[in-house]
């Protein structure tokens, strides 16, 4: 029967369950529980109980712990087993290290549910002071339908930690309540189809949906995300302390040196106690006929013992005077005798004496061997490294959830109303953002030189990115940030279906401003076409910006606003100035047409359009070209080397 579910479900009653000991328990928890640690009385003193568990690992980072007592609370995450080891034998490698070198091996928080740990960056403070706010996120997965009648679905696979128990059946009834509440229209269905297999809940969406809003709206609106609030709090020396990821790592540590103490002093107490008993036995079989006539001549047993240990043979009957001078001088250990008096007569064989001698020998080893860990740190080290090292190896498993930094959810709710203008801002890193006009002209050098991007446009209204794949990306200007100079924006990555992995923005433009212009494409090989404005309105997310062929690449996208010449330069140096009207203007699906006759193995490398009269200069080399002085030539021909 089960014991509670993941959706807080109750536990059944207890005629249906039972609970056993797993081998992890048996193998970390249990393991020498009888040699490492002091028992005492238990709560009504009628039996013992372990003061604590030897444990060996460290377990306080392992399953976490969350509690709160009188004025005092803790709440520690929980870790990967696997890592956690790794980062103890570091530690007592180096025990200088710090928090952030340590972060290294332990790499953050590892929660039973998965999920994704948002704020990688400030793992360092936590791990140092031990406390701080960890921001938990829910993995989702976008399905596509695999006809086109089917719809995509937006699928939840992973849940925050905190969301365990009635968090899932509380966040379904938020989602359903946003759908209601129209801020999430594109929501047509809600089904929680979660199983043993895992968490699956699924969000059924309209055709087009823009499915990185949706995220940020259910990030933004409900447990999706949340914060779980670290405090590492534990009772050390006594005491209740908050300690960092080195104070925990050193108390734990310092508990497996002073386990594996006690554990081998007992070890060693014991095979001393073993190889006293071993020698006397051995002694005994070389003396055997002696001591046979002394337990026959003997009246009970004291007697024959107190002969055996000091030698007193009052009242012992022996054949000959010889043998009591013998046996007066026999001096075996009591424990000795007390072996000696119970040896059964089959030890007297020759494989028992053989086997007698060799267990013998292994017990002096192990003395030897428990001698050198109790006395060497290093050989104990050496011991530690090695069980904590197989434990690993036994029982770790991958980690379940993703440490990195990403960006805090963003949602604007549109005004329908109201449509004003704004300036779009793009940075070489792919960050983007909305600023007021006002704010733009009061600080448009500053803005000019840190944006790589930067133009007007509205509200309402969409950008579009083309990047070097041939791919054309919109995204709403209502879903940008609004920002002062200094803010950094939002990845445009996380707003589009732009990915900064695999492509490059090489134009951005307001898509009210390109129905009023012609666009020139240049590739790598140097097809080119003109396209007009008007066929890139579209309301898909991602669509085709033009057809390239395979291994080329989108060099240039540029907005032709009345210039009149075109000119290519070539990675080997080749320079070609012809009439732009030369180029036909083409839809998008087009390849193009050549516009440079390119050598083997040269591609394009720049593109710039003249007016007439304009100078643009451009290097070559180590020589600087005026762009406007080259010769005109025709399209599809070999231009000029200048460098």
């Amino acid at each position: 029967g089960n014991f509670g579910s993941i959706e807080g479900d109750g536990a059944a009653a207890m005629r249906y369950t039972e609970a056993r000991l797993q081998k992890f328990t048996q193998d970390v928890y249990l393991k020498d529980l009888d040699k490492t640690v002091r028992f005492i009385p238990n709560y009504d003193e009628t039996e013992q109980e372990p003061e604590v568990l030897p444990v060996r690992v460290p377990n306080l980072l392992i399953n976490g712990s969350e509690g709160i007592a009188v004025g005092m609370s803790t709440s520690i995450p929980t870790h990967n087993l696997g890592e956690v080891i790794d980062t103890a034998l570091a530690f007592v490698d180096n025990q200088l290290l710090t928090a952030g070198e340590l972060l290294g091996y332990l790499h953050g928080p590892d929660f039973p549910t998965g999920g994704i740990v948002a704020n990688a960056s400030d793992l360092e403070e936590i791990y140092a002071t031990g406390a701080g706010k960890l921001r938990l996120r829910a993995k989702m997965e976008v399905e596509e339908g695999r006809r086109k009648t089917d719809k995509d679905r937006l699928v939840i696979t992973e849940i925050p930690y905190t969301m365990i128990g009635a968090g899932i059946n509380k966040c379904l009834q938020d989602i359903a309540d946003l759908a209601e509440a129209k801020l999430l229209p594109d929501v047509t269905d809600i089904s929680n189809q979660s199983s043993k297999e895992g968490i699956r809940i699924v969000l059924e969406l309209r055709k087009g949906a823009d499915t990185e809003k949706i995220k940020n709206i259910l990030y933004k609106k409900t447990k999706l995300e949340d914060t779980f609030g670290v405090n590492m709090l534990a009772i050390s020396g006594g005491r209740p302390e908050t300690m960092g990821l080195r104070q925990v790592l050193q108390a734990n540590i310092d508990f497996l040196y002073e386990t594996a103490t006690r554990k081998y002093e007992n070890l060693l107490e014991k095979e001393k106690n073993r190889r006293e008993i071993q020698e006397g036995l051995i002694k005994a079989v070389n003396v055997i006929d002696l001591i046979i006539e002394v337990l026959r001549g003997s009246k009970d047993r004291a007697m024959a013992k107190r002969c055996l240990v000091s030698g007193e043979t009052e009242g012992i009957r022996f054949r000959t005077g010889e043998s009591r001078i013998m046996a007066s001088q026999l001096q075996f250990t009591e424990a000795q005798a007390d072996a000696i008096l119970e040896m059964r007569l089959y030890r007297l064989i020759g494989l028992e004496l053989d086997a007698l001698m060799k267990e013998h020998e292994e017990t002096v080893a192990n003395i030897y061997r428990y001698e050198d860990i109790l006395d060497e740190r290093s050989s104990m080290t050496a011991v530690l490294r090695g069980e904590l090292r197989s434990l690993a190896d036994k029982y770790g498993r991958p980690r379940r959830t993703e440490i990195t930094n990403a960006e805090e959810a963003v949602y604007v709710a549109a005004d329908q109303n109201e449509d004003r203008e704004l300036i779009f801002v793009l940075d070489r890193f792919g960050y983007a953002k909305t600023m007021e006009v006002s704010l733009y002209e009061r600080n448009k050098e500053a803005v000019e030189e840190s944006y790589k991007y930067h133009f007007p446009c509205r509200s309402g209204g969409k950008i579009c990115l083309f990047t070097d794949t041939g791919q054309l990306h919109t995204l709403k200007v209502q879903d940008l940030p609004a920002g002062k100079l200094r803010d950094k924006g939002v990845p445009v990555d996380n707003i589009s279906g732009y990915d900064s992995s695999k492509e490059e923005i090489i134009l951005a433009a307001s898509q009210k401003d390109l129905n009023l212009y012609r666009l020139l494409f240049v590739t790598d090989a140097s097809l080119c076409k003109v396209v007009d404005g008007g066929e890139f309105d579209v309301t898909r997310r991602t669509v085709a910006a033009t057809k390239l062929g395979e291994g080329d690449t989108l060099r240039e996208v540029k907005i032709l606003q009345g210039q009149s010449r075109v000119v290519m330069k070539s990675r080997g140096g080749f320079f070609l100035k012809f009439p732009l009207e030369q180029i036909p203007v083409q839809k998008k699906t087009a390849a193009g047409v050549r516009g440079m006759r390119l050598q083997d193995k040269d591609s394009i490398e720049a593109v710039w359009l003249l007016n007439d009269g304009e100078q643009i200069t451009a290097e070559a080399g180590d020589k600087t070209v005026d762009l406007a002085r080259l010769r005109t030539g025709s399209r599809d021909t070999k231009g000029t080397k200048r460098s």
